[in-house]
């Protein structure tokens, strides 16, 4: 499945060969340098990460804008909470 049109990313965190929670542990840590609005895109090789992203976006209330599997890998797409 392509992803659909998302806005450029601001960051992208590459987690590729990580497993949970490293993550959730890096964009965590990330959100708290970046504006409001901002775009992050994680590279995952955790599969874990297509439901690890939307809970956690939706415990800290950022919004997650899809998940996306690409081979054995993923691209999750999150925008910081807050108005740009």
């Amino acid at each position: 499945m392509h992803a659909p049109p998302l806005p450029a990313p601001d960051l992208t965190l590459d987690t590729s060969g990580r497993l949970c929670p490293y993550p959730i542990v890096e964009i965590a840590r990330a959100m708290k340098g970046l504006s409001a609005g901002a775009v992050v895109c994680v590279l995952a090789t955790d599969p874990g990460i297509a439901t690890d992203m939307p809970m956690w976006c939706r415990a800290t209330r950022n919004e997650h804008l899809g998940t996306f599997r690409e081979g054995s890998a993923f691209r999750s797409w999150v925008r910081k909470r807050g108005a740009p």
